[in-house]
């Protein structure tokens, strides 16, 4: 070949090579092009959808206060760790490394991982303090992610856990009003965009696409000064007389708010482990049923009143302080003799009781218990509530009629018991129990419905007066409040049992209300099957009544009764 020849090869070759380069710098640039408009979107997208997450914005559970706004349940922020199983599977450092850092069993938090091994998510530990969580989490450790959450924080433990109730590790309400107003408490999920490394970690916020929007707050009618005072009085009383179980309601006369209500024994909310008896964890005051015993004479001596048969001063034989109902006995304490129609209430003779129930029949005494709301639940929603017992049976027998002028064969609750003592003290008035909190408004607004005379109800408190009046006899002196009219009512039940009631286990109980000029309160005290010597109302549950009473007027701030001076003295000696 020539060299002419050989030239125009070469010259041919590199020309092919250029060309080729040529055309492979077209194609690329075709290919960049086609990316960068063509398939543009297409291909945005799928970046996004490897790159760019929308994770959820945690919205904290509203607040619950008293009356006063102190707080009684908080949100506080929480980080919860969890892992991908699948990611972190078999690696047996990391999972070594995330054990020791939350101070768990490496083996059995591997063998856990390895049981949720098809899973993507496991939590590993809930509702760490943030700088704890992120001190674990800036290590790192593959598969290892956090979560913020809140916690429910209870500030004042045991006082009011049974009216706050609690809510589970998901922030949903369990027990008590956490339960009822749930939906109200819990707030909306917000949701937010976040760009994630390839190991689930987020390193960039873009936008916010729905804000979290918190739950509302709730307000109660509780005052926690009354509420931490009746707690801690029931408590010492509950364990003095080392009792079955106790509760206490105060009730607003004007409203029908609930001020305070207490149960023995409590629990403490923060604590899980002693959660496991359910008994413990019910507002008993509001879910419990008993038979209120002589605390509903009241409510029989109104019936006989509104039947035009008795007035406050008919006479009523009670001798020889028992009397038999067909094959059945009823007694009293001692042989009270005559007594007069007021005497009967303070005397709290089961006699006198029973001679006008008899005469007057069963129907007038259901009628005003009804009436005053006696066998119905009360309304404020609380889980739980009972309406409890009122019988209408088709025909009475007479020892059927005897004991329901007593307070036997009926059940209520302390509640239930305090809503049906605030219409006598309202002068006959009955309006709804709350234990939320009621604006001037609402309260305005309050259905009102008189279900007793006001002439009645003045003479059955006149009659309760003469309950904690020493120098007439009372069963109750023991409730006396210094410088305060008192009006009040004993209760003593016995228990039933499995084979009938018990002659040796009673309920005790005391309804007060204060002051008696002007009942601003009503106060339920009964404490379950008090041990030792003493069992009856005036001497279990009275002096609880006058502890409480005497601090709610200190801090509600009511005036004293223009009382004696000669009473005065008396009364500070007390």
């Amino acid at each position: 070949m020539n060299s002419y020849s050989v030239k125009g090869f070469q010259q041919w070759r590199l020309y092919f090579v250029l060309l080729g380069m040529v055309l492979c710098v077209a194609a690329i640039a075709w290919k960049v092009s086609a990316l960068h408009i063509v398939e543009r979107d297409f291909l945005q997208r799928q970046g996004d959808a490897r790159t760019i997450r929308t994770v959820p914005l945690v919205a904290n559970r509203g607040l619950i206060t008293d009356r006063n706004g102190e707080p009684l349940a908080v949100s506080t922020p929480v980080k919860s760790i969890w892992i991908n199983p699948q990611e972190i599977n078999e690696d047996f450092e990391a999972i070594a490394t995330l054990a020791a850092e939350l101070e768990l069993n490496a083996d059995v938090l591997a063998n856990n991982i390895e049981n949720n091994s098809s899973k993507e998510f496991l939590y590993v530990k809930r509702r760490l303090p943030p700088a704890e969580a992120d001190r674990i989490l800036e290590r790192r450790i593959n598969g290892v992610y956090g979560q913020q959450e809140y916690q429910r924080f209870y500030p004042q433990g045991e006082v009011a856990a049974h009216i706050v109730g609690f809510s589970n590790v998901d922030d949903i309400g369990q027990e008590g009003l956490e339960l009822t107003y749930d939906e109200w408490l819990r707030g909306v999920p917000g949701r937010r965009q976040v760009i994630k490394d390839r190991r689930g970690h987020i390193i960039e916020e873009l936008n916010t696409i729905q804000t979290a929007q918190p739950g509302k707050n709730l307000e109660l009618s509780i005052d926690f000064r009354l509420q931490s005072l009746a707690y801690k009085e029931l408590k010492e009383e509950f364990v003095t007389r080392r009792a079955k179980s106790a509760s206490i309601v105060v009730l607003d006369v004007d409203t029908g708010e609930v001020l305070a209500m207490a149960n023995q024994p409590s629990y403490n909310p923060h604590n899980k482990s002693n959660m496991t008896d359910f008994s413990v964890l019910r507002n008993r005051a509001i879910t419990d049923m008993f038979e209120p015993g002589s605390t509903i004479k009241a409510f029989t001596i109104a019936a006989a009143l509104e039947s035009g048969v008795y007035t406050p001063d008919t006479v009523i034989e009670t001798s020889p302080g028992w009397m038999m109902v067909g094959r059945d006995e009823v007694k009293d304490l001692f042989d009270y003799g005559t007594l007069t129609l007021s005497t009967v209430i303070t005397k709290s003779s089961n006699i006198g009781s029973s001679k006008i129930a008899l005469n007057i029949g069963p129907e007038p005494i259901r009628d005003v218990l009804e009436r005053a709301g006696v066998g119905e639940v009360t309304g404020t929603g609380f889980p739980g509530e009972r309406g409890g017992i009122l019988p209408s049976p088709n025909r009475w027998s007479n020892i059927e009629i005897a004991t329901l002028s007593y307070g036997y064969g009926l059940t209520t609750s302390a509640l239930q018991l305090a809503h049906a003592y605030s219409v006598i003290a309202d002068g006959g008035i009955k309006k709804p129990v709350s234990l939320v909190k009621l604006d001037q408004a609402a309260v305005d607004a309050l259905p009102r419905e008189r279900v007793l005379s006001q002439v009645i109800t003045e003479q059955i408190t006149e009659m309760l007066e003469t309950v904690v009046d020493r120098k007439r006899g009372g069963s109750a002196v023991e409730a006396r409040v210094p410088f305060y009219q008192v009006a009040g009512k004993t209760g003593t039940a016995h228990v039933v049992g499995e084979f009938g009631y018990e002659e040796n286990l009673h309920n005790s109980l005391f309804v007060g209300l204060i002051p008696a000029s002007d009942p601003k309160l009503v106060v339920v005290i009964i404490v379950n099957e008090p041990k030792g010597d003493e069992h009856y109302g005036g001497q279990v549950a009275a002096p609880v009544f006058s502890r409480v009473a005497s601090g709610a007027m200190r801090i509600l701030n009511i005036a004293p009764d223009d009382v004696p001076d000669n009473q005065s003295m008396e009364l500070t000696s007390l």
